[in-house]
């Protein structure tokens, strides 16, 4: 009698065991990854939803680069007469313009193209040469998809002074443009970094914003004028 007892005592044990252990856990599930859009890439979205609302005029000139010309928004009534498109985006590099070149250039097929863009690459230690070099991989990369016959603008990297510091390599870059730009046809370089500065050769604070980076009306004066006789009738 004294086995059968104690047999049934341990099946009893177990028994109560496994009612108080926990149920087994299901095998941890990884979220559902997420993909990583590319920088600025929600303002690209935003410019093609607004492009398939209010078709773009054909033959336009079109404004692409940094935010100078992103925060420029009465740009169509600084230039009456010209049917103007602006794409400036974000504190964007030459590089997020060369990213996204097929987006925001090719699709217009315009016959100028105005580029304002290397203030922001300087900013993360890229030198002047690089800017330059960056530069002439945009300009070939225009020629390629739009043909020789349109006019291509660069407006010089302006100084500002939150980045006075970057001055000596902003000016690199600016000349190195300058005479890239001299060399060839239906090119143009337009010079706003000395327009911009004082007679001690400093930025003008009266120009920009609190920021002391973008520029307020005053600034953008300046640049209609120095822009506006180079722009395509």
């Amino acid at each position: 009698m004294k086995k059968p007892l104690l047999i049934a005592c341990l099946l009893l044990f177990v028994f109560l065991v496994n009612a108080q252990s926990p149920p087994p856990q299901a095998p941890f599930a990884s979220p559902p990854a997420v993909a990583v859009q590319p920088p600025f890439w929600n303002e690209i979205a935003e410019f093609k939803r607004k492009d398939s609302l209010h078709h773009p005029p054909a033959n336009a000139i079109l404004f692409v680069g940094s935010s100078s010309f992103r925060k420029w928004t009465n740009i169509q009534a600084d230039f009456p007469g010209y049917p103007i498109i602006n794409r400036g985006f974000g504190g964007s590099t030459l590089d997020d313009v060369i990213h996204y070149a097929g987006d925001i250039i090719y699709p217009y097929r315009p016959k100028q193209v105005v580029i304002y863009c290397g203030d922001n690459d300087l900013v993360q230690n890229i030198s002047g040469k690089k800017v330059y070099k960056q530069f002439q991989r945009l300009y070939e990369m225009i020629r390629k998809h739009l043909g020789n016959d349109v006019d291509i603008l660069y407006v010089s990297i302006k100084p500002s002074p939150s980045r006075e510091r970057l001055m000596p390599e902003m000016e690199r870059a600016n000349d190195l443009i300058r005479n890239f730009m001299a060399q060839r046809s239906h090119a143009a370089f337009v010079d706003v970094y000395h327009l911009m500065l004082n007679a001690q050769g400093h930025p003008m604070d009266e120009l920009f914003l609190g920021d002391k980076l973008h520029m307020n009306e005053k600034g953008y004066k300046i640049w209609q004028q120095a822009i506006l006789p180079y722009l395509d009738k």
